[in-house]
């Protein structure tokens, strides 16, 4: 099993802890993590986009000029494509852009980027976050003192008001629930900065 540090919020050591290996531990599949951060970026998209076809721009239902014997090239319509304030080929139209991924693969994804933070020792475990207020300095403290004032992701087992109104207004720094973990933030941050508790609810939910 993985052993990794437990630090306080001085960013003294205060213990080890030994991470399950079926969770923490597993072979990093880069395949699985592909389909699953694909995925989480289809699925945020809004799909809105909308643009008008030659049958729906306004006008040009007269042939703007005879067939033959003009000298210029033929013309059905002034709404053509190849007409200023004509129709899109193939226009773009409002469409769902979501899909599911297996549930296996999902699971084996986000084995395999928490397990990636391990093995890069982008893991930082607290034995505890919590603030008496909310206060952007004191959270931006924690940080250096953990030696994670760069991106940072912060996952907690329950949500507390206090961390998350210190941590969003900081640039580069998310705060997360274990129920809300995906693994397209955990790579997207440099630092996976995890709470004692939260890490054992990962292992429960993910075991």
């Amino acid at each position: 099993m993985p052993k990794v540090n437990v630090y306080n919020m001085l960013g003294e050591q205060v213990g080890e802890i030994e991470l399950n290996d079926s969770v923490f531990g597993v072979e990093i599949n880069h395949d699985a993590i592909h389909h699953v951060v694909k995925n989480h970026l289809a699925n945020r998209r809004q799909g809105t986009q909308s643009a008008k076809t030659r049958a729906e721009v306004r006008g040009g239902g007269r042939k703007p000029w005879r067939q033959k014997g003009t000298g210029r090239a033929r013309q059905g319509s002034i709404r053509s494509p190849q007409w200023t304030g004509g129709g899109i080929v193939f226009a773009p139209k409002p469409r769902d852009y979501s899909y599911k991924v297996p549930k296996k693969v999902r699971r084996l994804a986000m084995k395999s980027a928490l397990s990636s933070k391990v093995l890069d020792n982008k893991i930082i475990v607290l034995d505890q976050l919590n603030l008496e207020e909310p206060k952007t300095k004191e959270m931006v403290k924690i940080l250096t003192n953990i030696k994670a004032d760069k991106k940072a992701l912060i996952v907690m087992e329950e949500k507390n008001e206090n961390v998350v109104k210190s941590a969003r207004n900081i640039p580069n720094v998310q705060t997360t629930l274990v129920n809300s973990l995906n693994v397209y933030d955990i790579l997207r941050y440099d630092s996976f900065i995890i709470t004692q508790d939260a890490v054992k609810k990962v292992e429960e939910v993910f075991a």
